[in-house]
């Protein structure tokens, strides 16, 4: 079964709505993909009704933006069900984003950018949801020469005279949420957590031991050799591996179903298709 597990659209920070990915997902052949919107599972029953109008299976799923100190973790969801534990997660993931959005403006105030609340409340296409950095980026690329990608490197990153980071959540904190909530969770993007030497594995293999059910071996970004190194640690470990694109829009880099994924059958033991 072909899948891409790794999706946003306008419910986050994507820019395609769940119609127009399940449409491409048809077209390119895919039998399954989960849209994984950041601190968010607003719009599932949208999502599950337009994988069924173009004939996928859909899984539910979310990215928690979590961290651990300066380091992106990201913690993937999958098979998560709402409830009080969910409205009292998202709510304090809104309130932080609020505060977060509202510091990096102040910011760029600062630094003589005019970029207002109001801009960026006009790139958050869902106002249910938490604010995004890329919201942000998307604001303040109106009034700068440069591109949201750009903006985000130059001013929101870590370390950069823009970015506010109050109110992650980390990683086991994220686990934590997902198994709560009757999921499981995956770690997203492995080869995008930069730490020294042997500290990303060992990371990974204190999240093994904490519980994380998978790793995301097969990403858009990955080089065959990290592929193949994520995919055997989550082999050693007992893991399953998740894989997906990270479409947000297709720009080159990221393309829907991309790279080839087919989905592990530990997983599917594990949640349950629509």
């Amino acid at each position: 079964m072909r899948a891409d597990l790794h999706l946003h659209s306008t419910y986050s920070d994507g820019l395609y709505s769940p119609d127009y990915l399940c449409a491409m997902a048809k077209e390119k052949g895919l039998d399954l993909l989960a849209i994984t919107d950041h601190d968010t599972l607003s719009g599932e029953e949208v999502k599950r009704a337009s994988a069924k109008k173009y004939g996928l299976a859909y899984l539910s799923g979310w990215e928690i933006s979590a961290y651990e100190g300066l380091n992106k973790i990201h913690i993937l969801g999958y098979g998560c069900q709402k409830g009080s534990g969910y409205e009292r997660f998202l709510q304090e993931r809104k309130e932080a984003s609020q505060i977060r959005a509202e510091e990096s403006v102040k910011k760029f105030n600062a630094l003589g950018i005019p970029v207002t609340m109001a801009d960026v409340e006009s790139m958050r296409k869902d106002p249910t949801s938490p604010f995004h950095t890329m919201h942000i980026a998307r604001a303040a690329a109106l009034y700068l020469p440069m591109t949201e990608g750009e903006v985000y490197m130059t001013y929101l990153n870590i370390g950069k005279p823009a970015n506010c980071n109050y109110g992650r959540p980390s990683p086991k904190q994220a686990i934590d949420c997902i198994h709560a909530l009757g999921g499981v969770a995956s770690v997203a993007h492995p080869g995008r957590i930069y730490m020294d030497g042997n500290g990303r594995e060992e990371f990974l293999k204190e999240l093994a031991d904490y519980g994380v059910d998978g790793i995301e071996g097969v990403y858009s970004s990955h080089t065959v050799e990290e592929t193949q190194y994520f995919c055997g640690l989550a082999k050693k470990w007992g893991l399953f591996v998740s894989g997906g694109s990270d479409t947000h829009r297709e720009d080159g880099e990221h393309t829907l179903g991309q790279p080839v994924y087919r989905v592990d059958e530990n997983l599917l033991k594990k949640v349950k298709i629509f």
